[in-house]
């Protein structure tokens, strides 16, 4: 499968996320490199800048292929992927299709959760 026709992992890299400040135990580089090697051919990794879930460090989404997009299938938030085991599961579920083809691992399952709600700005 080309990586564009996979899943996308979207990492949150900015205030919070991926940060030694907030979460000093965790190895974020690594984390990083580990989803970039782990997802090549399979999907592909995108680094974002704040998502809007500082609470929930280090956020994770995961979004369906193309095809399962297509059908209506949402993306994933996972929240508080920090440790190895954890990003082992995110990498292995892209592997095995993501969403809409396959249930997430058991380890993550807890840590789903929802998508932030976006403030409006009054333009006025």
């Amino acid at each position: 499968m080309s990586s564009t026709a996979g899943p996308a992992v979207t990492v949150c890299r900015d205030c919070c996320c991926g940060t030694t400040r907030k979460h000093p135990s965790a190895d974020h580089d690594a984390q990083l490199e580990a989803l970039r090697e782990g997802v090549a051919g399979f999907g592909r990794v995108v680094v974002s800048q704040c998502l809007l879930a500082c609470e929930r460090s280090n956020v994770v989404v995961v979004s369906p292929a193309p095809a399962q997009r297509a059908a209506g299938v949402k993306p994933v938030w996972l929240a508080r992927i920090l440790f190895p085991r954890e990003t082992q599961a995110v990498i292995d579920w892209v592997q095995a299709g993501g969403p809409g083809v396959v249930e997430p691992p058991l380890l993550i399952r807890a840590k789903i959760g929802e998508r932030p709600e976006l403030l409006t700005v009054d333009p006025c």
